[in-house]
């Protein structure tokens, strides 16, 4: 992915109105349905309809990285990983990640599983900063205040983990300077404390997300921002599914 695809600048994107794109995309139910549609498929009807791409494949790589992160830390199999964005099938001499999420200076030959592993953090960082770039760079509000959103929700689970583990927490914080401070995360974090199990906690979280993509839709107002929010409510669609395919599948395992 390159770091800027070409579109129209988000000065003539906001006349621009896709009433036909948005008519033809299916409709999202609620968190825990079926995704109508692939993360790729949807990418190739905005690339089609000449749709806000930038911003879009900058919201569907956050579902990817999750995905690699899992993969690096083997809680997923690579032939369950759905990428949109990234590709695993890349040459010896090739890295996963674009140089933009690499550490400045690193070769593909330094940018082993390990060092990826000890710089998770690192790679979200440079993720948040890059999509700020690109949310500046196109004048997409609906980026930038996601950006603000999941940076703030991060740093704050961050924050009560090691409160819980008694440990200072500025060290691992991700770009908090990216964060809105604004919102206040306090009824989501103590929602996602007293979830009774791992699997009511995630949905916590994602509900969160998906009640935040609602209050920030702009609705019939087919421009750039509704399929922006179409993006981030299809993956949250996604990512719920991944975790109900792996609580099955290891609900199926225990039986035999």
């Amino acid at each position: 992915m390159a770091a800027f695809t070409e579109e129209p600048k988000r000065i003539m994107s906001k006349l621009h109105r896709y009433e036909y794109l948005l008519s033809v995309l299916p409709t999202l139910e609620p968190i825990g349905s079926i995704p109508p549609l692939s993360k790729q498929g949807f990418l190739e009807q905005v690339i089609e309809s000449n749709g806000p791409v930038s911003t879009v494949q900058t919201l569907l790589l956050s579902d990817d990285l999750m995905q690699y992160q899992a993969l690096l830390a083997e809680e997923i199999e690579q032939d369950r990983i759905d990428l949109a964005i990234l590709s695993l099938d890349k040459a010896e001499d090739e890295s996963v990640l674009p140089d933009y999420l690499l550490p400045k200076g690193t070769t593909v030959e330094q940018e082993d599983e390990q060092s990826i592993r000890l710089s998770v953090d690192g790679i979200w960082e440079r993720y948040y900063h890059y999509a700020a770039s690109v949310a500046k760079h196109t004048q997409s509000g609906f980026l930038k205040a996601w950006i603000g959103f999941e940076v703030g929700l991060r740093n704050s689970l961050v924050t009560a983990r090691a409160q819980m583990l008694e440990l200072e927490s500025e060290a691992y914080l991700v770009a908090p300077e990216l964060a809105d401070k604004k919102t206040d995360y306090n009824h989501i974090i103590s929602d996602w404390s007293g979830a009774s199990n791992p699997l009511t906690a995630f949905r916590v979280l994602d509900e969160a997300r998906w009640n935040w993509c609602e209050e920030h839709g702009g609705w019939y107002n087919f421009h750039a921002c509704e399929i922006e929010v179409y993006a981030a409510k299809l993956m949250l669609l996604h990512h719920w599914r991944r975790i109900l395919t792996e609580k099955q599948q290891n609900n199926e395992a225990s039986l035999t």
